[in-house]
């Protein structure tokens, strides 16, 4: 899955005033896996975008890129 949506997740988080480290917690990703995730320095897999998902309570989907045609 790609760096954007490590940026759309933190976009996300920062609105909503969720610490990354709470998140990191739920989800079981270490801090420093998370915030190369939220920093775009590396790819979100797909079973932590799924546990991401899950912890902040949103719909899969919500991160996801929209196709433009």
């Amino acid at each position: 899955m790609s760096a954007v949506i490590g940026a759309k997740i933190k976009e996300y988080l920062d609105a909503k005033g969720i610490r990354y480290n709470f998140v990191a917690e739920k989800t079981g990703i270490s801090n420093p896996a998370m915030s190369n995730i939220l920093s775009g320095k590396r790819d979100v897999k797909l079973i932590e975008y799924y546990k991401i998902c899950k912890a902040v309570d949103v719909p899969f989907e919500t991160f996801l890129e929209q196709e433009v045609n």
